[in-house]
């Protein structure tokens, strides 16, 4: 008589599930304990940032958020300060840290940072190694040999094709910031294309990947 595979010998033809990327049970393994700053500039996809900081505070991180005075126009830091339960940082010159203006030791004890959404002027800054707002200061005192950062472009269409960005794009990835995104799809100046911020499970997806090494 042939040998028959019993049913434990024969291979699984299930679908592998996949992690969900928003569920703070399921990143906690991933987040707990790290020091995560999110730095956020003034776009529109600012409000994707508020799911973002959520699921990062509910899964165990220690969520530091840094606004730029435009970000501010967008999505009020009084919502980010409710969502991480740590004050935000929003004027470079604010004093949260009162033996530490320049706000080094937020950089010392940063397991990994995401700027979202990066606009076309946070991207140039980034680049260009300016430091004149809060979140490309904070950023600028990261080291980034030991402590990932990543950048989530948001902009219309034409800004991200712009040839300066693309060049800054480039820059930046061989200064060693990693890239999430941009996707393509619908724009709040009503155009679709090229430009749209990643989703949030998308960002923290990469996040994760990066402080995995």
């Amino acid at each position: 008589m042939p040998n028959h595979p019993t049913q434990d010998s024969c291979p699984s033809h299930e679908p592998r599930v996949a992690q969900d990327w928003l569920d703070p049970v399921l990143l906690r393994s991933h987040f707990e304990g790290k020091s995560i700053f999110v730095g956020i500039s003034g776009g529109i996809a600012a409000y994707k940032v508020c799911t973002i900081v959520s699921r990062l505070a509910q899964a165990g991180a220690q969520v530091t958020v840094g606004m730029t005075s435009a970000a501010c126009e967008f999505v009020g830091p009084t919502t980010f300060g409710a969502l991480s339960g740590n004050p935000v940082y929003t004027s470079s010159w604010a004093q949260i840290e009162s033996n530490d203006p320049q706000h080094i030791a937020l950089a010392d004890r940063c397991d990994g940072a995401l700027v979202a959404p990066c606009t076309m002027n946070t991207l140039a800054n980034l680049v260009l190694g300016r430091a004149d707002d809060v979140v490309s200061l904070i950023v600028s005192a990261i080291d980034r040999k030991k402590t990932p950062v990543l950048i989530a472009p948001a902009m219309n269409e034409v800004m991200w094709n712009q040839p300066s960005t693309q060049r800054n794009v480039e820059q930046a990835m061989a200064d060693g910031f990693g890239l999430v995104g941009p996707g393509d799809g619908w724009q709040a100046c009503r155009h679709a294309g090229a430009g749209r911020m990643s989703e949030p499970q998308a960002c923290i997806e990469a996040l994760a990947d990066a402080l995995r090494g």
